[in-house]
C-alpha cells in the first residue's frame, strides 16, 4: 500500500475541494474543512450492517414477516415493518422514539385492560 506525506494528502485534499460545486463546498465548510476528509473508509454497504442479534435487515425483517399471519398485514404493513427495520439496524434516532412509543403504549395498553386490542 502506498502512503503518502502530509503535503501530498493535503494538495489531494484541496484539489478535491476545490473540483467540487459551490453546494458541496458549503456543506464541506459546514462541518469544517479541516475535520474533512475526502479519504475516510466507506461505511459498509445496508445490505451487509447487523443489529445487534447479529442478523441483517433482510433476515429480521423475513423472520418477522414469516411469524405473521398473512392476513394480518397489507403491502402498508410490511412497508412500514421495513422502514422500522432499517431504521433499527442504522441507529435512527426517529425509529429509536417510534419503537421506544410502542413499547411503551403497549404495555400501558396491558396494564389497563386493553390486551385485546394488542
Amino acid at each position: 500500500m502506498e502512503t503518502f506525506s502530509k503535503e501530498e494528502i493535503e494538495k489531494k485534499k484541496k484539489l478535491i475541494f476545490e473540483s467540487m460545486g459551490k453546494r458541496g463546498q458549503r456543506q464541506i465548510l459546514k462541518i469544517g474543512y479541516e475535520k474533512w476528509s475526502p479519504f475516510a473508509d466507506p461505511k459498509d454497504p445496508i445490505d451487509i450492517r447487523k443489529d445487534k442479534t447479529k442478523r441483517t435487515s433482510q433476515a429480521l425483517l423475513r423472520e418477522f414477516l414469516q411469524q405473521t399471519s398473512h392476513e394480518g398485514y397489507s403491502n402498508e404493513f410490511a412497508q412500514g415493518a421495513l422502514d422500522m427495520c432499517f431504521g433499527i439496524v442504522n441507529e435512527d434516532e426517529k425509529i429509536r422514539g417510534m419503537f421506544e412509543f410502542s413499547v411503551w403504549y403497549r404495555k400501558l395498553l396491558k396494564k389497563e385492560g386493553h390486551e385485546d386490542n394488542l
